[in-house]
């Protein structure tokens, strides 16, 4: 007897979901020993369990395709999909926003070539970016970060040109990363430990930092033992593949400079920031990129500078700058640190720590000083390709001089699920407690139904995961693990600006617009989730195009999961299909009858030297 999609049978309805759940298990099983069997080159195995069988109890016959008949708008699906075409060996580590070529025509003052400028309409490329030869599948965390595979980035530069601080070190057919940086040689361990020495990083109440000029990130890898979470962040320059190093070691971290443009953060996001010999001028400009500094800085945060001028009396000449230079560029920083009414913490070596205090009420002399230009209270989070200013971003009213401004966070991971400030507040205008908790219930369902889908996700393969509309953050609260991270970016032509919230939660994240590339390397996630992404940019930018940057920076094997209406998906289906994307669409956890469904797919294994029939 044929089984009915429409049935009005529940118990019809019901086998129909459970089998499609099971052939998708299937489905991920026969995956992921492809992808474990030999870094993507393991169709044979995959071959083999096909032929053989797979546990899975499946119907032969089984039709992996949503059974849900409802409205699908216009779309004919009997129409043969666009297949798109390996884009030129060329561009293998192409970043379309911070291109080379195009960045060589922009003026370099104040980092200006630098920043972000993204190709015209016409200039963007219509073909798939390919993996080099050789291209294998990342190392599992923790070993991925001490080790690289030498065919996924293969430039030796940074090998020989920091050679004595031990950054990097080039064995045979990998990277390996002993932990050392400019300022700590002799490990990011042992100079984490002087820091805590005078910054709790032990207990939770620092979970989110920031390291600008992050070299390879060796910073952030070894905060992660201790359940701090970096935002890394450094400009595509002469230390060739410096970010993408970090992202191949599965450690947060996007391409970015602090130039004339404001930092694509929220202000009060992190609880610690950092500078290791970043060669960021924090003096200049009236102490602006401090000011910036301060605006993402929690009340209560620490800001660490190691390196010059710190110590200069004692470095000048290893440094190989005059005494009066770094004098000069020492104090207009004591004197910016000052006018924000930061508390010096601690300065020993060449290391200094301050402390931003927690609300502005032991600064009120600031007010009358003619240098205190202060910034428009409702501009704090304005970020988007807005020009920084050399003012200072206003701490929120406090009732008491002991109380801190925006209110005092739990410390993590408690503050993962208790009510985030601006949340409690009010602050954020359609989201109340009770809402909050509503959706934290429902992206628990929704996860565990994920996992249900695709059981990799638990097992450590996905280790660099992207939200491309985090909303709450609570896809990556639900998802917490030491195994893995989540960039939660929030969509700028969103209706609600959350971004705040979800660092309040002990998670990172970043604004981004999605008509245009990401502040990223090619093949930098392991698994991307996009929830209503594409009804969100209907009738906004071209559909292709935010698929193409999808598949850009997603890896060889990596998965998608799409949660959006029917007809959106089934477009998204038809596209994807034309990309070397294996796609499967499946109804809501809740059943048939739920307009919203479930879209996964994965890219396959292909590299540089394929088929390549492209002329971009």
């Amino acid at each position: 007897m044929a089984l009915k999609p429409n049935s009005a049978d529940g118990r019809t309805r019901s086998s129909i979901q459970i089998f499609v759940v099971v052939g998708l298990c299937c489905f991920f099983y026969i995956l992921g020993a492809w992808q474990r069997s030999g870094f993507g080159k393991g169709d044979s195995i995959a071959l083999e369990i096909t032929k053989h069988g797979a546990d899975c109890n499946i119907l032969p016959s089984l039709n992996f395709e949503t059974h849900h008949a409802g409205e699908v708008g216009n779309v004919d699906e009997s129409e043969k999909s666009k297949s798109f075409e390996p884009c030129s060996p060329r561009y293998v580590d192409y970043t379309p926003c911070q291109d080379q070529k195009r960045a060589m025509t922009f003026p370099r003052d104040n980092m200006i070539y630098r920043e972000r400028h993204c190709p015209r309409e016409e200039e963007k490329l219509q073909c798939l970016v390919p993996a080099p030869q050789g291209y294998v599948t990342p190392f599992p965390w923790p070993k991925s970060r001490d080790y690289v595979p030498y065919a996924n980035a293969p430039y030796k530069a940074l090998t020989v040109e920091k050679a004595i601080q031990n950054w990097i070190q080039y064995e045979g057919n990998v990277f390996r990363f002993p932990g050392g940086g400019t300022q700590f040689p002799q490990g990011a361990d042992k100079y984490i430990d002087q820091l805590a020495s005078v910054i709790p990083i032990t207990n939770g109440t620092v979970r989110t930092a920031l390291d600008t000029g992050c070299g390879v990130a060796s910073w952030g890898a070894y905060l992660w033992s201790r359940n701090v979470i970096a935002m890394s962040f450094a400009p595509r320059d002469s230390h060739e593949a410096q970010v993408q190093f970090a992202l191949e070691r599965g450690v947060p971290a996007v391409i970015g400079v602090l130039g004339t443009i404001k930092m694509p953060y929220p202000a009060r996001a992190f609880d610690m920031a950092h500078c290791s010999r970043c060669l960021i001028p924090w003096g200049a400009n009236d102490g602006m990129y401090l000011k910036e500094v301060d605006r993402v800085l929690r009340p209560g945060g620490y800001w660490v500078l190691s390196g010059p001028p710190i110590n200069w009396r004692n470095n000048y000449k290893a440094w190989q700058r005059s005494k009066e230079e770094l004098e000069e560029e020492q104090q207009k920083i004591e004197d910016t640190a000052k006018l924000l009414c930061w508390e010096k913490k601690h300065e020993k070596g060449e290391i200094a720590i301050w402390q931003k205090r927690v609300n502005d009420d032991s600064c009120r002399g600031r007010q009358d000083d003619s240098q205190a230009s202060f910034c428009k209270a409702g501009e704090a989070n304005d970020v988007w390709y807005k020009k920084m200013d050399a003012c200072i971003t206003p701490y929120p009213d406090v009732n008491s001089p002991d109380e801190v401004a925006g209110r005092e966070l739990k410390p993590f991971p408690e503050r993962l699920y208790a009510v985030p400030p601006r949340i409690a507040s009010g602050s954020v205008p359609g989201f109340s407690v009770e809402t909050y908790q509503e959706d934290n219930h429902k992206w628990k369902k929704h996860v565990k139904a994920y996992k249900k889908i695709n059981r990799l996700i638990d097992s450590g393969r996905y280790r660099n995961i992207l939200d491309m509309n985090a909303v709450l953050g609570g896809f990556a609260a639900a998802l917490d693990s030491p195994k893995l991270w989540v960039m939660n970016v929030m969509p700028t032509i969103a209706q609600k600006d959350t971004l705040g919230v979800i660092y309040e939660r002990g998670l990172i994240g970043i604004y981004h617009d999605w008509c245009e590339a990401f502040s990223t390397y090619p093949r930098t996630y392991d698994l991307i989730h996009a929830y209503g992404l594409f009804s969100l940019y209907k009738d906004r930018c071209n559909v292709e195009d935010i698929l193409l940057e999808m598949d850009r920076i997603l890896r060889p094997e990596g998965a998608v999961i799409f949660r959006d209406e029917v007809d959106v998906l089934i477009k998204v289906k038809k596209i994807a299909a034309g990309m070397r994307w294996d796609a499967k669409m499946i109804d809501h956890e809740d059943g048939p009858l739920v307009p919203e469904k479930i879209l996964v797919a994965v890219k396959q294994y292909w590299v540089v030297g394929g088929n390549t029939t492209s002329t971009q």
